[in-house]
């Protein structure tokens, strides 16, 4: 899939796995290992279907491809700052979209389509109907910010380093790959051991390619706070580690007038500042320390965004829907731990979290609930499974609770005349079928004794306040629960390691669920440090569920497989569902102006430009 973004300053790099290949070279332009005399270039590739753009466009209909070059655009995070400029180890915190500015990749997705990728350092791509193989021809003209070219070699070195040395996440996302073979100066090849995962082309062609002739002298796992080479339209500038990073964009920048760059990255100036209190950051923003904000408190857009400047259009503060998917935001269960093993009782605690109650009164009644794994999309799942869904489900029933075929899911409600007093009674009801009772007034394992305790990890402490109120319905209950608040550096060392009972996660989804879900999901996973995996979770059904997502051969089934996960998942009760929204809040002053089309992936500051 396109590689969704939580928010503009996401810390976890989700990705998994285990391969490692070798390279060759071959001294012929037009050598390949099979015949592929059949197989046409082509400038873009679409998942399913054809790319909406033709070889022949200009720009993407998103951007202004008149926006003037110059001026400055300056950032916040909440963070306790960064460590390294290695965004592709698990060791460290790296510096803010250091991704996204240093370096180019082979393709790039378009914001307004499922998932079809163009053609960046690569000029053209071969791949046949069954897609068991990728050739990249790339541009002759691509370079590094060093003039050094950007080769065939640096391709298969940056594949090999990443898979021998990068994050332990990387290699599960390009499994699939069996070889990977330098044709040419610049021409790559890529073989694929399993024929039907159609995505393997596109989501290689979202690899960072990073300059042979530097790293091969270095070790890249002690880079640290050097900065290292890249090809993008920006290098770091001035950076002070825990404070700021700044991006000067490369003037000469290769692609500048590529299609595919047309109308972004227009500021001569990225800074981004780093703050450690949520407070503090929002007063900074109205104060014009930093010019733009994407706003995430409820509370905060309803009470906080007031003032002469809001008054007199200095700020200016908009909703702007989008059509992207909400992904999954939930309290996530460890089920490593062996008091979240049994679903019902992680059923149980999610009927102690009143969202009714907090949207009302801390969330200004701004929020949806979330009931899919892949909200506000056409792939979430709904009422009761049928037609080709209730097919892929019935191979599994014996291995399936009975709900999945019998219930519509939807998490626990207040509204109405359902009342917490009642879904504490369900709750009761589902922990004693689990075992539990209350001694003492306290909810403990009838054959072990064990009270029923564990602990909320937050790294945000505006959060407190939804889990406080839910700490207390579960403590009505009898169980013990505590609330930890730690930096963001220990939350994501503990989250990689799996060391927490519960945690605030967003899972993310685009439009164009693939091999990511393996990473979010699957057995193999479960306890590969730094995985998406979380939850933990390790059962047959999903694993054979996601393979069948990723091996989609069309946008029906896709769409059809994609429903069945997300009924298992749900009805696994993984998670405790949290909330949503189709709108981006965002808050900006106003010599900054953007497209007057906003993609269904939502904004992106990255197409605007620093305006009067």
């Amino acid at each position: 899939m396109a590689r969704p973004r939580i928010s503009r300053f996401s810390s976890l790099f989700a990705l998994t796995g285990a391969l490692f290949l070798s390279a060759t070279l071959s001294a012929d332009d037009n050598t390949s290992q099979n015949s592929d005399a059949a197989v046409e270039p082509v400038h873009a590739l679409a998942m399913h279907g054809k790319p909406a753009y033709g070889p022949d466009f200009d720009h993407f209909d998103y951007v202004n491809p008149e926006a003037p070059k110059g001026g400055r655009l300056r950032l916040a995070v909440r963070s306790n700052g960064y460590d390294t400029f290695n965004p592709f180890i698990v060791r460290g915190i790296a510096a803010s979209d250091i991704r996204t500015y240093l370096y180019d990749t082979l393709l790039v997705s378009s914001a307004d389509e499922p998932f079809s990728a163009y053609g960046l350092i690569a000029e053209s791509i071969e791949t046949p109907e069954d897609r068991s193989y990728v050739i990249y021809n790339l541009r002759p003209e691509a370079r590094f910010h060093d003039g050094h070219p950007i080769t065939a070699e640096d391709v298969a070195f940056t594949f090999n380093l990443l898979m021998e040395e990068g994050h332990p996440g990387i290699r599960n996302y390009y499994a699939g790959v069996e070889e990977v073979t330098v044709l040419s100066k610049h021409r790559v090849r890529f073989d694929f051991g399993e024929t039907s995962n159609r995505e393997l082309p596109l989501i290689l062609g979202q690899m960072e390619i990073l300059p042979q002739h530097y790293w091969q002298d270095r070790d890249f796992g002690e880079q640290g706070l050097t900065p290292p080479l890249g090809s993008g339209p920006y290098r770091i500038g001035e950076f002070e580690a825990g404070r700021y990073v700044t991006y000067e964009r490369v003037k000469d920048y290769w692609a500048a007038d590529l299609p595919v760059r047309q109308g972004r990255f227009n500021f001569d100036l990225i800074r981004i500042d780093y703050y450690t209190d949520e407070t503090v950051i929002l007063e900074a923003f109205k104060a014009g320390e930093y010019d733009y904000r994407r706003e995430m408190s409820a509370k905060n857009w309803a009470t906080a965004y007031s003032g002469d400047r809001f008054a007199n259009g200095q700020i200016i503060t908009e909703a702007i829907e989008h059509q992207r998917p909400a992904g999954m935001q939930g309290f996530v269960f460890n089920t490593r731990r062996d008091k979240f093993s049994d679903p019902r009782v992680r059923e149980a605690i999610g009927y102690a979290f009143d969202f009714d109650w907090a949207n009302r009164n801390l969330f200004h009644d701004q929020y949806e609930r979330t009931d899919s794994y892949f909200e506000n999309s056409e792939l979430a799942s709904s009422g009761l499974p049928e037609g080709r869904e209730l097919e892929i489900l019935e191979r599994y029933r014996d291995q399936l609770p009975e709900d999945v075929f019998t219930e519509r899911y939807a998490p626990p409600s207040t509204e109405g005349d359902r009342t917490l007093r009642d879904n504490l009674r369900k709750a009761m009801a589902l922990l004693r079928e689990a075992g539990y009772q209350v001694r003492d007034g306290t909810m403990v394992h009838q054959e072990t004794g064990e009270p029923l305790s564990f602990e909320f990890l937050l790294h945000q402490k505006a959060f407190e306040r939804i889990v406080l109120p839910f700490k207390n319905n579960l403590e009505r209950l009898g169980m013990e629960v505590d609330v930890r608040l730690v930096d963001t550096n220990q939350y994501v060392e503990r989250v990689q390691s799996f060391d927490f009972d519960i945690v605030t996660m967003v899972i993310p989804q685009s439009d164009s669920p693939g091999n990511e879900q393996w990473n979010f999901w699957h057995s193999s996973v479960a306890d590969t440090k730094g995985s998406g995996n979380y939850a933990g979770i390790q059962d047959p059904v999903v694993d054979e569920l996601v393979k069948l997502v990723i091996q989609s051969p069309d946008r029906e089934s896709l769409v059809t497989r994609t429903h069945a996960l997300d009924r298992v998942l749900l009805h696994g009760h993984y998670v405790v569902p949290q909330w949503h929204l189709s709108v981006d809040r965002i808050a900006y002053w106003s010599f900054l102006e953007r497209p007057s089309t906003t993609p269904k992936n939502g904004v992106d500051v990255d197409n605007w430009w620093y305006g009067n």
